[in-house]
């Protein structure tokens, strides 16, 4: 191997290794500020206010297993295309038939 080889082996290790980032507060750039608060809020939000995704933006997650298998309930709102939908209070019946009936 080089020496050039070596030079630039280490060099390409040691920027590698200086790129890692930075470890800290979060800062506004130089000449910025922080948002405002918004309207409605009592203080400014800081950094890791900020940063921190809503739970709304993160909704949680439901792990229950279901237990047996159960039917859907009809979706009124689940309509083919050009389809109207029905004007009445209740759900409308479902049309298919029952799998566990013969015939």
């Amino acid at each position: 191997m080089t020496p050039m080889r070596k030079i630039a082996g280490t060099a390409l290790v040691v920027l590698t290794l200086s790129a890692c980032g930075k470890v800290g507060d979060l800062q506004p750039k130089v000449g910025q500020a922080m948002p405002d608060k918004a309207y409605g809020q009592s203080e400014v939000p800081g950094a890791e206010e900020l940063s921190t995704p809503s739970v709304q933006t993160r909704p949680g997650r439901s792990d229950e297993l279901m237990r047996r298998s159960e039917r859907r309930r009809d979706d009124p709102f689940d309509l083919a295309p050009g389809a109207e939908a029905d004007n009445g209070d209740a759900p409308a019946e479902s049309t298919a038939e029952d799998p566990k009936k013969p015939g």
